[in-house]
Protein backbone atom coordinates (compact mmCIF):
# COMPACT_ATOMS: atom_id res chain seq x y z
CA UNK A 1 0.00 0.00 0.00
CA UNK A 2 1.46 3.41 -0.97
CA UNK A 3 2.41 5.74 1.88
CA UNK A 4 0.12 8.68 2.58
CA UNK A 5 1.66 12.06 1.79
CA UNK A 6 1.94 12.79 5.52
CA UNK A 7 3.74 9.51 6.24
CA UNK A 8 5.98 10.00 3.22
CA UNK A 9 6.98 13.45 4.44
CA UNK A 10 7.56 12.15 7.98
CA UNK A 11 9.75 9.25 6.89
CA UNK A 12 11.82 11.31 4.45
CA UNK A 13 12.37 14.28 6.76
CA UNK A 14 13.25 11.98 9.66
CA UNK A 15 15.70 10.12 7.43
CA UNK A 16 17.32 13.41 6.41
CA UNK A 17 17.73 14.38 10.07
CA UNK A 18 19.19 11.02 11.09
CA UNK A 19 21.72 10.84 8.26
CA UNK A 20 22.77 14.47 8.62
CA UNK A 21 21.34 15.97 5.45
CA UNK A 22 19.36 18.33 7.68
CA UNK A 23 21.91 19.92 9.99
CA UNK A 24 21.64 20.37 13.77
CA UNK A 25 20.47 23.85 14.85
CA UNK A 26 19.60 24.75 11.23
CA UNK A 27 16.09 25.90 10.29
CA UNK A 28 14.16 24.80 7.23
CA UNK A 29 11.03 26.32 5.71
CA UNK A 30 8.02 24.17 4.86
CA UNK A 31 8.24 25.29 1.23
CA UNK A 32 11.83 24.17 0.71
CA UNK A 33 11.21 20.79 2.35
CA UNK A 34 8.01 20.32 0.34
CA UNK A 35 9.97 20.99 -2.86
CA UNK A 36 12.66 18.46 -1.92
CA UNK A 37 10.18 15.74 -1.03
CA UNK A 38 7.73 16.66 -3.81
CA UNK A 39 4.67 17.01 -1.63
CA UNK A 40 2.54 19.99 -0.63
CA UNK A 41 3.19 22.07 2.49
CA UNK A 42 0.41 20.41 4.53
CA UNK A 43 2.07 16.97 4.79
CA UNK A 44 5.34 18.69 5.70
CA UNK A 45 3.58 20.60 8.47
CA UNK A 46 2.01 17.36 9.76
CA UNK A 47 5.41 15.63 9.67
CA UNK A 48 7.09 18.51 11.50
CA UNK A 49 4.57 18.36 14.34
CA UNK A 50 5.06 14.62 14.62
CA UNK A 51 8.85 15.02 14.69
CA UNK A 52 8.50 17.74 17.32
CA UNK A 53 6.69 15.26 19.57
CA UNK A 54 9.67 12.93 19.13
CA UNK A 55 12.08 15.67 20.20
CA UNK A 56 13.87 15.90 16.84
CA UNK A 57 12.72 19.38 15.77
CA UNK A 58 11.19 22.57 17.09
CA UNK A 59 8.39 24.05 14.98
CA UNK A 60 8.51 27.84 14.77
CA UNK A 61 5.49 29.63 13.22
CA UNK A 62 6.43 31.35 9.95
CA UNK A 63 10.06 30.29 10.43
CA UNK A 64 9.73 26.60 9.64
CA UNK A 65 11.31 23.91 11.77
CA UNK A 66 14.65 23.82 13.53
CA UNK A 67 16.58 20.58 13.96
CA UNK A 68 17.26 20.04 17.67
CA UNK A 69 20.97 19.51 18.36
CA UNK A 70 22.10 16.75 20.71
CA UNK A 71 24.98 17.41 23.11
CA UNK A 72 27.29 15.08 25.00
CA UNK A 73 25.31 15.76 28.18
CA UNK A 74 22.06 14.97 26.34
CA UNK A 75 23.49 11.65 25.18
CA UNK A 76 24.61 10.75 28.71
CA UNK A 77 21.07 11.38 29.99
CA UNK A 78 19.51 9.44 27.12
CA UNK A 79 21.65 6.39 27.82
CA UNK A 80 20.78 6.58 31.52
CA UNK A 81 17.15 6.15 30.47
CA UNK A 82 17.77 3.46 27.87
CA UNK A 83 19.89 1.49 30.35
CA UNK A 84 16.80 1.28 32.56
CA UNK A 85 14.02 0.97 29.99
CA UNK A 86 15.45 -1.52 27.48
CA UNK A 87 16.57 -4.11 30.07
CA UNK A 88 13.02 -3.95 31.44
CA UNK A 89 11.77 -4.64 27.93
CA UNK A 90 14.16 -7.61 27.68
CA UNK A 91 12.86 -9.03 30.98
CA UNK A 92 9.23 -8.62 29.90
CA UNK A 93 9.94 -10.23 26.53
CA UNK A 94 11.59 -13.24 28.20
CA UNK A 95 8.60 -13.67 30.51
CA UNK A 96 6.24 -13.86 27.53
CA UNK A 97 7.71 -17.17 26.34
CA UNK A 98 8.12 -15.92 22.79
CA UNK A 99 7.60 -18.34 19.92
CA UNK A 100 10.40 -18.96 17.45
CA UNK A 101 8.49 -16.95 14.84
CA UNK A 102 8.48 -13.98 17.24
CA UNK A 103 12.20 -14.35 17.90
CA UNK A 104 13.08 -14.84 14.22
CA UNK A 105 13.14 -11.11 13.27
CA UNK A 106 15.67 -10.46 16.05
CA UNK A 107 17.67 -13.51 14.94
CA UNK A 108 17.66 -12.15 11.39
CA UNK A 109 18.82 -8.69 12.53
CA UNK A 110 21.66 -10.26 14.52
CA UNK A 111 22.74 -12.32 11.50
CA UNK A 112 22.70 -9.14 9.40
CA UNK A 113 24.97 -7.50 11.98
CA UNK A 114 27.42 -10.42 11.84
CA UNK A 115 27.42 -10.44 8.02
CA UNK A 116 27.94 -6.68 7.88
CA UNK A 117 30.86 -6.84 10.31
CA UNK A 118 32.48 -9.59 8.25
CA UNK A 119 32.26 -7.30 5.22
CA UNK A 120 33.38 -4.19 7.11
CA UNK A 121 30.06 -2.48 6.42
CA UNK A 122 29.49 -0.44 9.58
CA UNK A 123 26.50 1.46 8.23
CA UNK A 124 24.55 -1.74 7.57
CA UNK A 125 25.72 -3.05 10.95
CA UNK A 126 24.34 0.04 12.71
CA UNK A 127 21.02 -0.17 10.86
CA UNK A 128 20.61 -3.85 11.79
CA UNK A 129 21.55 -3.05 15.39
CA UNK A 130 18.89 -0.33 15.53
CA UNK A 131 16.36 -2.79 14.13
CA UNK A 132 17.26 -5.36 16.79
CA UNK A 133 16.71 -2.90 19.63
CA UNK A 134 13.37 -1.78 18.21
CA UNK A 135 12.22 -5.40 17.81
CA UNK A 136 13.32 -6.26 21.35
CA UNK A 137 11.23 -3.48 22.87
CA UNK A 138 8.24 -4.41 20.70
CA UNK A 139 8.58 -8.00 21.95
CA UNK A 140 8.01 -6.75 25.50
CA UNK A 141 4.34 -6.26 24.64
CA UNK A 142 4.36 -2.91 26.46
CA UNK A 143 3.16 -0.16 24.12
CA UNK A 144 4.31 2.65 26.38
CA UNK A 145 7.81 1.25 26.55
CA UNK A 146 7.85 1.24 22.75
CA UNK A 147 6.79 4.88 22.64
CA UNK A 148 9.26 5.96 25.34
CA UNK A 149 12.31 4.30 23.79
CA UNK A 150 11.58 5.10 20.15
CA UNK A 151 12.15 8.81 20.68
CA UNK A 152 15.54 8.30 22.32
CA UNK A 153 16.80 5.67 19.88
CA UNK A 154 16.38 8.16 17.03
CA UNK A 155 18.59 10.65 18.85
CA UNK A 156 21.17 7.97 19.65
CA UNK A 157 21.25 6.97 15.98
CA UNK A 158 22.49 10.42 14.96
CA UNK A 159 25.37 10.28 17.44
CA UNK A 160 26.27 6.71 16.55
CA UNK A 161 26.42 7.41 12.83
CA UNK A 162 28.73 10.37 13.47
CA UNK A 163 31.12 8.26 15.57
CA UNK A 164 30.82 5.01 13.63
CA UNK A 165 34.38 5.01 12.26
CA UNK A 166 35.90 6.29 15.52
CA UNK A 167 35.03 3.28 17.64
CA UNK A 168 36.65 -0.17 17.92
CA UNK A 169 35.06 -3.03 16.02
CA UNK A 170 31.64 -3.65 17.64
CA UNK A 171 31.95 -7.43 17.65
CA UNK A 172 31.13 -7.65 21.37
CA UNK A 173 27.79 -5.94 20.72
CA UNK A 174 26.75 -8.70 18.35
CA UNK A 175 27.85 -11.36 20.85
CA UNK A 176 25.64 -9.69 23.47
CA UNK A 177 22.69 -10.02 21.12
CA UNK A 178 23.38 -13.73 20.69
CA UNK A 179 23.45 -14.21 24.47
CA UNK A 180 20.26 -12.22 24.85
CA UNK A 181 18.48 -14.30 22.21
CA UNK A 182 19.36 -17.44 24.13
CA UNK A 183 17.84 -15.95 27.29
CA UNK A 184 14.66 -15.12 25.38
CA UNK A 185 14.45 -18.69 24.09
CA UNK A 186 14.97 -20.04 27.61
CA UNK A 187 12.49 -17.65 29.20
CA UNK A 188 15.32 -16.36 31.41
CA UNK A 189 14.07 -12.89 32.38
CA UNK A 190 16.79 -12.21 34.93
CA UNK A 191 19.56 -13.16 32.52
CA UNK A 192 18.02 -11.13 29.70
CA UNK A 193 17.81 -8.06 31.90
CA UNK A 194 21.39 -8.40 33.17
CA UNK A 195 22.87 -8.93 29.71
CA UNK A 196 21.02 -6.03 28.16
CA UNK A 197 21.71 -3.70 31.09
CA UNK A 198 25.45 -4.29 30.75
CA UNK A 199 25.16 -4.01 26.95
CA UNK A 200 23.46 -0.60 27.04
CA UNK A 201 25.70 0.71 29.83
CA UNK A 202 28.86 -0.20 27.88
CA UNK A 203 27.50 1.32 24.66
CA UNK A 204 26.59 4.55 26.43
CA UNK A 205 29.97 4.85 28.14
CA UNK A 206 31.79 4.38 24.83
CA UNK A 207 29.62 6.79 22.86
CA UNK A 208 29.72 9.58 25.44
CA UNK A 209 33.52 9.21 25.72
CA UNK A 210 33.88 9.50 21.93
CA UNK A 211 31.69 12.59 21.79
CA UNK A 212 33.72 14.23 24.55
CA UNK A 213 37.08 13.22 23.09
CA UNK A 214 36.27 14.66 19.66
CA UNK A 215 34.34 17.68 21.00
CA UNK A 216 31.20 16.63 19.15
CA UNK A 217 28.64 18.67 21.04
CA UNK A 218 26.19 19.74 18.31
CA UNK A 219 24.83 16.62 16.60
Amino acid sequence: MPLSQGNKAYKEIKSMILDGRLKPSASYLETELADQIRVSRTPVREAALRLEREGLVIVRPRRGMQVVPVSTDDMAEIYQLLTVLEPLAAELAAKRNLSESEIEPMERATQEMEDALAEGDLVTWAEADDAFHALLVEASGNRRLVEATERYRAQVHRARMTTLTMRPSPSSSTKDHRSLLQCLRNGDAEGAGEIHRAHRAAAGKLLVALLAKHSLDNL
